[in-house]
């Protein structure tokens, strides 16, 4: 039986961030100044989990959902009053569009988030997150699972 080697972008460990993200829209940033009320209400109207502070077209930091319950709404604390600068991530984890599926995975697992800023030439492209590799995934084995229907398919009509 015949089986033709697998060029290294068909590999889903191997493809690209410029592969998976396409046309994933862009990221939403906020400013270190405003407060985390405005940065909750913003991540809420569009369903995402996670925005980059940005300061002069730079990441400053990154706040999510999770650091606003954990450190503001679990803390007692005012979001109206509560500045993004004080309760975002300054150590922010980034990885490079040159990098692939695995190198994404093992950052997050590595680091314990579930997004990662994009970055080309340390200028922020989008966020991508471990729900955006899931569905890569997903639909990186229906594909398998419909070649190898195919392919047995193809074995059981050549040999009757």
């Amino acid at each position: 039986m015949y089986h033709p080697l697998r060029r290294p972008e068909e590999i889903l460990a191997y493809r690209s961030l410029k592969q998976i993200l396409g046309a994933k829209p862009r990221f939403l940033t906020v400013g270190p100044k405003d407060n985390a009320l405005t940065a909750m209400r913003l991540m809420a109207e569009k369903n995402i989990g996670l925005v980059l502070v940005t300061e002069h077209g730079a990441i400053a930091g990154v706040l999510s959902e999770r650091d606003c319950v954990r450190l503001l709404v679990l803390a007692g604390k005012s979001p109206e009053l509560a500045p993004v600068a004080d309760i975002m991530v300054r150590d922010v984890i980034k990885v490079d569009l040159a990098k692939t599926f695995a190198d994404c995975l093992k950052l997050m697992h590595l680091h314990g988030i579930r997004h990662l800023p994009v970055v080309e030439n340390d200028t922020p492209i989008t966020v991508i997150s471990i729900r955006d590799l899931l569905a890569e995934a997903v639909e990186h084995h229906a594909k398998i699972i419909t070649e190898l229907e195919r392919e047995r398919m193809t074995m059981l009509t050549s040999t009757a």
